[in-house]
């Protein structure tokens, strides 16, 4: 069972992983806490029904290493989510943030995610339910507008909306989402990127924390959007190419020590990896998370296929993971080790 650690984790720092559907899960946040300790992480999107009657130890488990941890959660119904608020916050959670970008169709067909761009009052009510309920920040997820929407007069009236309940802090994906006509994967890339839209909306609302997501590639890329906003989030750049996570903790979060070499963030897996086979988690379920680490480097598709072709074999184990680091070390001249 999961049980509520009873401490509270810093949230403040410019930097934080974006929720996605099924790549954050607790084996890959735990894999990128060991690459930086300072970034803000998200679980995927728990829908307020899974929480309220699923398999909630499955759904919300989580290892305490991860803090500081996010939970977003989907819903519409403002009593359902304060009640999942309550149930987040009684097992340790940093924050509650509520989608409102998701544009899949099973989401809408729920009357949440991105639609609810449309409902600013409803997004409004629950928020205050959420924020009456718990005692951590509620924090909301968007878009810049859906469909025909004019894009900054919706997002002003959508945010003027939504603080006047007392949410503080916004972040926004942004591009606009098509609810039709477009798949999840095309509203992540198709719809332009106006991240000129986000900046107005600090300059206009400088009172409101806003965090910037879409298309941030780089730290450097981060650094830029920091001029304008408060935080920046990263998204598949953070999770198909992890190392670049590596100097955030140094850069925006007052480490002094190096961060870890590639190879370190692999052995730093190994108990957790022992654990979780123990567990009866096959270990592909966590090796899928790691394919990206050693991206650009010498020896990279060396371990991205030794791992798909061999993690999800019967038997396999922490001695696979270590055979594929080491056809990487092979791979690298003796002068880089």
């Amino acid at each position: 069972m999961i049980e509520g650690t009873g401490q509270t984790h810093r949230l403040s720092g410019p930097l934080s992983v974006a929720p996605m559907m099924e790549w954050t899960d607790r084996h890959c946040r735990y894999f990128l806490r060991r690459i930086s300790r300072g970034c803000l992480l998200y679980t995927e999107m728990v829908t307020a029904a899974a929480v309220l009657r699923g398999d909630r130890d499955r759904l919300l488990r989580y290892h305490p290493d991860e803090h500081p941890l996010a939970i977003q959660l989907g819903g519409a119904e403002p009593l359902a989510l304060a009640e999942c608020a309550r149930i987040a916050e009684s097992l340790g959670f940093d924050e509650i943030n509520l989608n409102v970008g998701c544009p899949s169709d099973r989401v809408q067909s729920g009357r949440f995610g991105a639609c609810l761009m449309a409902e600013p009052a409803l997004v409004a009510r629950c928020v205050e339910a959420m924020r009456g309920a718990v005692s951590v920040p509620v924090t909301v997820k968007s878009r810049i507008g859906i469909d025909d929407q004019e894009e900054w007069p919706a997002l002003r009236a959508f945010v003027e909306t939504v603080a006047a309940a007392g949410c503080t802090r916004f972040i926004v994906h942004a591009r606009k989402a098509w609810l039709t006509g477009l798949s999840p994967k095309e509203n992540r890339e198709v719809p332009p990127l106006r991240h000129d839209l986000v900046y107005r909306l600090k300059e206009e609302r400088p009172d409101l924390t806003v965090v910037l997501n879409g298309g941030v590639t780089s730290l450097e890329d981060a650094d830029r959007h920091l001029g304008h906003v408060d935080g920046v989030m990263l998204g598949r750049a953070a999770y198909q190419t992890p190392y670049v996570l590596a100097e955030a903790d140094r850069r925006y979060f007052g480490a002094r020590e190096a961060a870890p070499d590639r190879h370190a963030v692999v052995e730093a897996m190994a108990g957790y990896v022992e654990a979780e086979l123990a567990a009866g988690t096959p270990l592909a379920a966590m090796t899928r998370h790691m394919l990206g680490l050693f991206q650009g480097m010498p020896g990279a598709r060396a371990w991205r296929r030794h791992l798909s072709e061999q993690a999800h074999r019967p038997g396999a184990g922490l001695a696979t993971l270590r055979d594929a680091l080491a056809h990487v070390r092979q791979r690298i001249p003796a002068a880089a080790e």
